[in-house]
Protein backbone atom coordinates (compact mmCIF):
# COMPACT_ATOMS: atom_id res chain seq x y z
CA UNK A 1 0.00 0.00 0.00
CA UNK A 2 1.67 3.15 -1.25
CA UNK A 3 1.42 6.18 0.77
CA UNK A 4 1.68 9.91 -1.07
CA UNK A 5 2.29 12.76 1.31
CA UNK A 6 0.63 15.42 -0.46
CA UNK A 7 1.13 18.46 2.22
CA UNK A 8 3.37 21.64 1.49
CA UNK A 9 6.37 21.90 3.42
CA UNK A 10 6.07 25.37 5.97
CA UNK A 11 9.26 27.49 5.77
CA UNK A 12 10.14 31.01 5.74
CA UNK A 13 11.56 31.89 2.27
CA UNK A 14 10.48 28.74 0.69
CA UNK A 15 6.54 28.13 0.73
CA UNK A 16 4.68 31.46 -0.97
CA UNK A 17 1.83 32.98 0.74
CA UNK A 18 -0.94 34.89 -0.72
CA UNK A 19 -0.91 38.17 -0.69
CA UNK A 20 -2.39 39.96 2.24
CA UNK A 21 -1.82 37.15 4.30
CA UNK A 22 0.71 37.13 7.46
CA UNK A 23 4.16 35.89 6.33
CA UNK A 24 5.80 33.24 7.96
CA UNK A 25 8.42 33.39 10.90
CA UNK A 26 10.26 29.96 12.59
CA UNK A 27 12.08 31.42 15.42
CA UNK A 28 14.17 29.32 18.65
CA UNK A 29 12.15 29.74 21.68
CA UNK A 30 14.32 27.53 23.50
CA UNK A 31 17.13 25.55 22.42
CA UNK A 32 19.86 23.38 24.42
CA UNK A 33 22.80 24.89 22.62
CA UNK A 34 21.65 27.94 25.11
CA UNK A 35 21.45 25.97 28.32
CA UNK A 36 17.58 25.36 27.98
CA UNK A 37 15.84 21.89 29.44
CA UNK A 38 14.64 21.22 25.38
CA UNK A 39 14.22 23.08 22.01
CA UNK A 40 11.03 24.65 21.38
CA UNK A 41 10.10 26.29 18.43
CA UNK A 42 7.83 29.57 18.02
CA UNK A 43 5.97 29.39 14.80
CA UNK A 44 3.92 32.36 13.59
CA UNK A 45 1.59 32.42 10.08
CA UNK A 46 -1.51 32.81 9.10
CA UNK A 47 -4.41 30.15 9.25
CA UNK A 48 -4.44 29.79 5.43
CA UNK A 49 0.01 28.55 5.21
CA UNK A 50 0.68 25.93 2.64
CA UNK A 51 -1.67 23.08 2.96
CA UNK A 52 -4.84 24.47 4.48
CA UNK A 53 -8.40 23.95 4.88
CA UNK A 54 -10.99 26.66 4.33
CA UNK A 55 -14.27 26.34 6.50
CA UNK A 56 -17.13 28.18 5.33
CA UNK A 57 -16.68 30.91 8.30
CA UNK A 58 -13.36 32.01 5.66
CA UNK A 59 -16.15 34.08 3.73
CA UNK A 60 -19.79 33.91 5.21
CA UNK A 61 -20.03 35.93 8.26
CA UNK A 62 -21.85 33.58 11.34
CA UNK A 63 -21.31 30.29 9.09
CA UNK A 64 -19.71 27.64 10.64
CA UNK A 65 -16.10 27.11 11.61
CA UNK A 66 -13.27 24.77 11.65
CA UNK A 67 -14.58 22.61 14.93
CA UNK A 68 -17.84 22.09 12.68
CA UNK A 69 -16.38 20.53 10.13
CA UNK A 70 -17.81 16.55 9.56
CA UNK A 71 -14.47 14.61 9.96
CA UNK A 72 -15.69 11.77 6.90
CA UNK A 73 -15.64 14.39 4.96
CA UNK A 74 -11.69 14.61 5.33
CA UNK A 75 -11.19 11.23 5.15
CA UNK A 76 -11.90 8.82 2.77
CA UNK A 77 -12.04 7.46 -0.77
CA UNK A 78 -11.06 10.19 -3.29
CA UNK A 79 -11.04 11.29 -7.02
CA UNK A 80 -7.69 12.56 -8.20
CA UNK A 81 -8.54 14.42 -11.83
CA UNK A 82 -5.82 15.39 -14.03
CA UNK A 83 -6.76 19.17 -15.92
CA UNK A 84 -4.80 19.48 -18.83
CA UNK A 85 -1.54 21.72 -18.82
CA UNK A 86 -3.10 24.16 -21.17
CA UNK A 87 -6.45 24.78 -18.84
CA UNK A 88 -5.73 28.26 -17.03
CA UNK A 89 -9.28 27.31 -14.88
CA UNK A 90 -10.86 24.13 -14.29
CA UNK A 91 -14.26 24.23 -16.52
CA UNK A 92 -17.16 22.52 -16.15
CA UNK A 93 -15.90 20.65 -19.06
CA UNK A 94 -12.66 19.11 -17.36
CA UNK A 95 -15.81 17.68 -14.66
CA UNK A 96 -16.95 14.68 -16.86
CA UNK A 97 -14.34 12.10 -14.61
CA UNK A 98 -15.81 13.41 -11.63
CA UNK A 99 -18.55 10.95 -12.17
CA UNK A 100 -20.31 10.41 -8.37
CA UNK A 101 -16.87 11.20 -6.50
CA UNK A 102 -18.11 12.59 -2.74
CA UNK A 103 -14.21 13.98 -2.80
CA UNK A 104 -11.82 15.39 -5.64
CA UNK A 105 -8.84 16.51 -6.13
CA UNK A 106 -7.63 18.35 -9.33
CA UNK A 107 -4.30 18.20 -10.31
CA UNK A 108 -3.39 21.33 -12.61
CA UNK A 109 -0.24 23.00 -14.22
CA UNK A 110 0.11 24.57 -10.83
CA UNK A 111 1.56 21.86 -9.26
CA UNK A 112 4.90 22.20 -10.88
CA UNK A 113 4.81 25.55 -9.54
CA UNK A 114 6.14 23.76 -5.84
CA UNK A 115 9.00 22.97 -7.68
CA UNK A 116 10.57 26.51 -7.14
CA UNK A 117 11.27 26.79 -3.21
CA UNK A 118 12.38 30.73 -3.60
CA UNK A 119 8.97 31.60 -1.90
CA UNK A 120 7.83 32.83 -5.32
CA UNK A 121 3.59 33.35 -5.40
CA UNK A 122 2.67 32.99 -8.96
CA UNK A 123 -0.83 34.94 -9.51
CA UNK A 124 -1.17 33.06 -13.09
CA UNK A 125 -1.96 30.03 -11.08
CA UNK A 126 -4.86 27.92 -12.48
CA UNK A 127 -8.46 28.33 -10.47
CA UNK A 128 -11.52 26.63 -10.17
CA UNK A 129 -14.29 28.77 -12.46
CA UNK A 130 -17.20 29.59 -10.35
CA UNK A 131 -19.62 28.06 -13.22
CA UNK A 132 -17.45 24.69 -12.22
CA UNK A 133 -17.60 25.11 -8.42
CA UNK A 134 -21.85 25.14 -8.88
CA UNK A 135 -21.80 22.72 -10.89
CA UNK A 136 -19.40 20.54 -8.13
CA UNK A 137 -22.02 21.41 -5.90
CA UNK A 138 -24.89 20.49 -7.47
CA UNK A 139 -23.23 17.22 -8.06
CA UNK A 140 -23.29 16.63 -4.03
CA UNK A 141 -19.29 16.92 -3.82
CA UNK A 142 -18.82 16.79 0.01
CA UNK A 143 -14.73 18.11 -0.46
CA UNK A 144 -12.41 19.69 -3.59
CA UNK A 145 -8.74 20.12 -3.22
CA UNK A 146 -6.92 22.10 -4.97
CA UNK A 147 -3.15 22.25 -6.12
CA UNK A 148 -2.35 25.62 -5.67
CA UNK A 149 -3.11 28.29 -2.27
CA UNK A 150 -6.57 29.58 -3.55
CA UNK A 151 -9.41 28.19 -6.14
CA UNK A 152 -10.53 31.33 -6.73
CA UNK A 153 -9.10 33.84 -9.71
CA UNK A 154 -6.28 35.94 -8.59
CA UNK A 155 -7.68 39.39 -7.63
CA UNK A 156 -11.47 38.55 -7.71
CA UNK A 157 -13.60 40.60 -6.46
CA UNK A 158 -16.65 38.68 -6.09
CA UNK A 159 -15.18 35.39 -4.33
CA UNK A 160 -17.60 33.30 -6.49
CA UNK A 161 -16.01 29.91 -6.41
CA UNK A 162 -15.20 29.83 -2.77
CA UNK A 163 -19.34 31.58 -1.90
CA UNK A 164 -20.27 28.45 -4.42
CA UNK A 165 -18.92 25.66 -2.57
CA UNK A 166 -18.29 26.67 0.84
CA UNK A 167 -22.11 28.32 1.02
CA UNK A 168 -23.18 24.72 0.36
CA UNK A 169 -21.08 23.03 2.71
CA UNK A 170 -18.52 21.77 0.54
CA UNK A 171 -14.68 21.60 2.28
CA UNK A 172 -12.38 23.18 0.33
CA UNK A 173 -8.52 22.29 0.45
CA UNK A 174 -5.87 24.29 -0.84
CA UNK A 175 -1.97 24.27 -1.12
CA UNK A 176 -1.90 20.17 -1.94
CA UNK A 177 0.97 19.17 -3.82
CA UNK A 178 0.09 16.31 -5.85
CA UNK A 179 3.47 16.26 -8.44
CA UNK A 180 4.22 12.68 -7.49
CA UNK A 181 0.68 11.53 -7.60
CA UNK A 182 -0.84 9.93 -10.60
CA UNK A 183 -5.16 10.56 -11.78
CA UNK A 184 -7.52 7.64 -9.78
CA UNK A 185 -8.76 6.63 -6.71
CA UNK A 186 -6.91 6.96 -3.36
CA UNK A 187 -8.04 7.06 0.08
CA UNK A 188 -7.59 10.67 1.48
CA UNK A 189 -6.63 11.60 5.19
CA UNK A 190 -6.67 15.31 5.56
CA UNK A 191 -7.21 16.48 9.20
CA UNK A 192 -6.83 20.32 10.50
CA UNK A 193 -4.89 21.40 13.24
CA UNK A 194 -8.20 21.59 16.04
CA UNK A 195 -8.28 25.74 16.03
CA UNK A 196 -10.93 26.79 17.92
CA UNK A 197 -10.01 30.14 18.73
CA UNK A 198 -10.66 33.01 16.30
CA UNK A 199 -13.19 33.19 13.33
CA UNK A 200 -12.52 29.43 12.56
CA UNK A 201 -12.05 30.31 9.18
CA UNK A 202 -9.24 27.70 8.45
CA UNK A 203 -6.34 25.88 9.59
CA UNK A 204 -3.50 23.85 8.20
CA UNK A 205 -3.25 20.46 7.98
CA UNK A 206 -1.51 17.34 6.99
CA UNK A 207 -3.07 15.52 3.46
CA UNK A 208 -1.98 12.06 3.01
CA UNK A 209 -3.26 9.98 -0.03
CA UNK A 210 -3.32 5.96 0.34
CA UNK A 211 -3.58 3.79 -2.49
CA UNK A 212 -6.67 1.79 -2.23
Amino acid sequence: MAIYDITVPIAPGRTPTYPGDPGIEVSSWAAISRGDAANVTNLHFGAHTGTHIDAPAHFIEGAPGMPSLPLDALVGETLVVEVPEAALSVEEEHLAAVGDAARVLFKTRNSDFWEDTRGRFREDFTYISPAAARALAERGVRLVGFDYLSVEKFDSEDFATHLALLSKGVVIVEGLDLRGVAPGRYELLCLPLKIEAGSGDGAPARALLRTL
